[in-house]
């Protein structure tokens, strides 16, 4: 989960967001810190494709000590929407180039 879609990679990292700027690295992923900074159990679930066919998650964040019911939920929701098999083509193509060299 983050607050942008993936960007390019010769970038340090977004220089704003919605016109806020991001003055450090550390800024434009503060958003998922304070579930783990709270001692939270926290995962991330796929959510959809960007115009690019880039990925984008949410991010879950259980009740403290609730780390199974968590993980019970996320595989809940994996075998429910089948994510995987729902990779653009194009991303499809380039994963699967990169495995094989």
């Amino acid at each position: 989960a983050a607050q942008v879609w993936p960007f390019d990679s010769n970038l340090d990292w977004p220089k704003s967001i919605v016109s806020t700027e991001m003055d450090t690295y550390h800024r434009w992923m503060q958003i998922v810190v304070p579930g783990t900074l709270g001692g939270l159990p926290v995962v991330t679930i796929p959510a959809g494709f960007g115009n690019g066919g880039y990925p984008m998650g949410i991010q879950l964040i259980g009740a403290r000590g609730k780390d199974a019911k968590l993980l019970t939920l996320a595989k809940a929701y994996h075998k429910l929407t089948d994510w995987p098999s729902k990779q653009p083509p194009a991303l499809r193509v380039h994963v699967n180039k990169q495995k094989t060299t």
